[in-house]
């Protein structure tokens, strides 16, 4: 599949899905319209974006403008900026989701829960600075601006600005929970 087709596929099913909640759904409520949201319209939003994550802000833009276009449904939000619609909501841009679950990814790799498929894919930074995570990787450098896009090396930035707490947490359940709240800090 195309570069395109990887993001405006997606879109287009997304925004479908949208426009069929509008039409059938009564109510404008955040009670009703933010739960159809997440489970019917963002998981088109978001599949497989670990993978083949958007590269370009203009596709960045366009996967961001159907949350955007979806917060505006819900009744009494109308007069706030997008990003203040989206923080009062309780949600992530999908740009932290993105980053939130590459993350997660990483500290599942990290941890041992792929041993085989892990081995190698990071690089632990060898260092006894105190300041930060003990926990750093290895930042690669490559000639290539189509690496830097690569899930083993845009992690790593920011995996390194994680605290202490967050990257030394005993389950990935604690992790989930502590990195909600370092996430605010990260973009």
């Amino acid at each position: 599949m195309t570069a395109w087709g990887r993001v405006h596929k997606p879109v287009e099913k997304a925004n479908r899905i949208l426009g069929c909640i509008k039409r059938s759904v009564a109510s404008r409520s955040r009670e009703v319209i933010l739960p159809l949201y997440s489970v019917l319209v963002r998981p088109h939003l978001e599949y497989r974006v670990q993978l083949w994550s958007p590269q370009h802000r203009k596709n960045m833009d366009l996967l961001e403008r159907v949350q955007r276009r979806a917060m505006k449904v819900i009744r009494g939000l109308e007069h706030l900026p997008c990003e203040d619609r989206v923080s009062e909501l309780g949600l992530f841009s999908l740009e932290k989701r993105r980053l939130w679950g590459d993350l997660i990814a990483a500290c599942q790799y990290l941890k041992g829960a792929y041993r085989r498929a892990g081995e190698g894919l990071f690089v632990r930074k060898c260092s006894d600075r105190t300041r930060g995570n003990d926990f750093k990787l290895e930042e690669g450098r490559f000639r290539l601006d189509i690496r830097k896009k690569f899930f083993t090396v845009r992690v790593v930035k920011h995996w390194n600005r994680l605290p202490r707490e967050v990257v030394d947490a005993p389950s990935l359940e604690v992790f989930k929970a502590r990195l909600d709240g370092a996430l605010s800090n990260l973009l």
